[in-house]
């Protein structure tokens, strides 16, 4: 090695949460790997999160951490309802709840598909590993890690979960058991960005469902210098959590409609 082209780095579990390879390592197959191994302490994932580092990883591997080029992200501002999302908010079957159920919405993503581009796409529910769902339970403890629930005639139908650090929310995943739960509790996470003025949510990779939504992808050096700006800011404190029905998310959520 030259010291400066991509190169796949071991993170001893002691070594400081903080000590990671430039970003600028990383592989460009796969896609954005850049270190093997450390730990999942909540240290350990804020220092990487901060980075736009993450991890991802199967039941049968080490912890791999990943940066890929470019990155999907969705602007607050850029969010797209279609016509029958639209319908849906209208109707006003589900309604929206933060941090009541972090645990179930875990599982909940845990039971789904990898979605495509990620190792072991289609394998049911083995890229949530238990040891991942206890790191995050212990990220949503320590009031790092929200979740967004939508409920259908008082039972869980969807939701979504990730890390908010400053201004940014790092989008985890997100899962539906009826149509539009998942959608409907990402236009929740907009209205709470424009309250809360996060201006960045990390959908970490493209996919055709996020685009749809007004996701898009930027280089991975655009996203570092978002990243450097927005996490500077103070972690808003707690996130509202009261129930709400989704004629409030029509009158508050600022979107364009396609």
């Amino acid at each position: 090695m030259n010291g400066t082209g991509p190169e796949i780095r071991w993170l001893d579990p002691d070594a400081p949460p903080d000590e990671f390879p430039q970003t600028s390592r990383a592989l460009t197959e796969p896609n954005g790997l850049l270190a093997i191994g450390g730990d999942l302490s909540v240290a350990r994932l804020l220092a990487a999160y901060r980075r736009g580092i993450f991890p991802w990883f199967g039941e049968d591997q080490p912890v791999l951490w990943w940066t890929p080029d470019p990155r999907a992200v969705l602007f607050p501002s850029e969010i797209r309802i279609s016509r029958s999302l639209r319908k849906t908010l209208r109707k006003n079957i589900f309604s929206v709840s933060v941090d009541l159920a972090f645990s179930e919405v875990v599982a909940g993503c845990a039971k789904r598909p990898r979605p495509s581009g990620q190792p072991g796409d289609g394998t049911p529910g083995t890229w949530i590993t238990p040891d991942m769902a206890s790191a995050y339970e212990k990220m949503h403890a320590a009031g790092h890690a929200h979740s967004i629930e939508t409920w259908h005639e008082g039972q869980l139908a969807g939701g979504l979960y990730g890390i908010n650090i400053g201004r940014v929310f790092f989008g985890e995943s997100m899962f539906s058991r009826r149509t539009d739960a998942s959608k409907v509790a990402l236009v929740k996470l907009v209205t709470l960005c424009h309250v809360m003025q996060i201006g960045l949510i990390d959908c970490q990779v493209a996919s055709g469902h996020l685009a749809s939504l007004g996701s898009r992808e930027i280089p991975r050096n655009e996203f570092n210098r978002l990243l450097a700006r927005l996490t500077a800011f103070r972690t808003p404190g707690d996130w509202p959590a009261e129930p709400v029905n989704t004629l409030d998310l029509l009158e508050l959520a600022p979107f364009s409609c396609r």
